[in-house]
């Protein structure tokens, strides 16, 4: 293993013992680092850092944007200790990531993906019940999708209907509590699961046809597939491909964005409300929370209603 690649994995290392998960980076990172042994080079420099994250080709501006954004971070980590390095500007690339707007699924259309869902095939039956339990937790919990898939057997009280979340993003753990109707869905599930999986050994509490946890690449798959299907996607211009649409993290925004205009449309006083949301929500800042507000336009119109400002920032008071 080359020095560089050596202080890449004691960079990932170091992300991670802070708490950051790190996925993407630590692949995409491993790329740049093999680019820049091919070519003789003992360090990262902005050249092949700019040459490196705009090679892929029929991808968004944004995406060369976050890797670049990948490399600063490391690049910045390593010119400490060699100083030959040099730290990408953040004006080598013009497209900026932009955060997009949510998609707020109708009640119309999460009824439609949970019956679509029932209708995924498989040889035991259990990939139904599995992305149809996953639906249906995300609309009532408001988690993550990686919170969902994390969550083990153990972290899940089927007696107590309780769910406990243990250090997601942010480094935070937490304890979410879920309704009757569905803690008696999660319940059927784990019977379902556990009838036909009788002797298996995953620890995991939602897991795939074969036994496994359910991965996140295969849920987003899954739940591009529903979208399709029920008209949320439009037709995409290649075959095999899925196209653009709604996300399953969108239905995280639902959940909070239809709290926040419960709240607003009942009169209740929102910004002493919202730190029991931001902490329900895993957030690592009331900002974070305050962000529906301003993607969202019917909750921007109601809180400019109550005399609240959303400036450009995303920060509203």
């Amino acid at each position: 293993m080359s020095r560089l690649s050596e202080q890449l994995v004691a960079y990932i290392e170091m992300r991670r013992a802070l708490g950051a998960k790190l996925g993407e980076p630590a692949l995409t990172l491993r790329g740049l680092v093999e680019l820049i042994e091919r070519e003789g080079g003992e360090t990262v420099t902005a050249a092949l850092a700019l040459r490196w994250a705009t090679a892929s080709t029929g991808v968004q501006p944004s995406t060369w944007s976050r890797k670049l954004g990948h490399v600063r971070g490391f690049a910045t980590w390593l010119s400490v200790t060699d100083p030959r390095t040099e730290i990408p500007s953040w004006h080598l690339l013009a497209a900026r990531h932009r955060r997009k707007a949510p998609h707020i699924y109708t009640d119309e259309e999460m009824s439609k993906l949970m019956a679509e869902a029932n209708n995924l095939r498989s040889p035991k039956g259990l990939r139904a019940a599995t992305h149809r339990t996953l639906i249906g937790m995300l609309a009532a919990t408001g988690l993550r999708p990686g919170e969902a898939l994390a969550l083990d057997v153990s972290d899940v009280d089927l007696e107590k209907g309780i769910l406990n979340v243990r250090w997601t993003k942010f480094g935070k753990s937490r304890f979410v509590p879920v309704e009757e109707s569905a803690r008696q869905a999660l319940v059927q599930y784990a019977e379902v699961r556990d009838r036909l999986f009788a002797d298996h050994h995953s620890h995991a509490f939602l897991v795939s046809e074969r036994g496994k946890r359910l991965g996140s690449s295969a849920a987003r798959r899954a739940f591009a597939i529903l979208s399709k299907d029920i008209g949320l996607r439009p037709p995409p211009a290649k075959a095999r491909r899925l196209g653009q649409g709604p996300r399953l993290q969108d239905i995280r925004h639902t959940f909070a964005t239809r709290r926040l205009i419960e709240w607003y449309r009942a009169g209740l006083d929102v910004s002493r409300l919202l730190p029991g949301l931001m902490t329900y929500l895993g957030h690592a800042s009331i900002q974070s929370t305050y962000w529906y507000i301003q993607a969202v336009p019917e909750l921007l119109q109601l809180a400019s209603k109550r005399g609240i400002t959303c400036p450009t920032d995303g920060i509203c008071q």
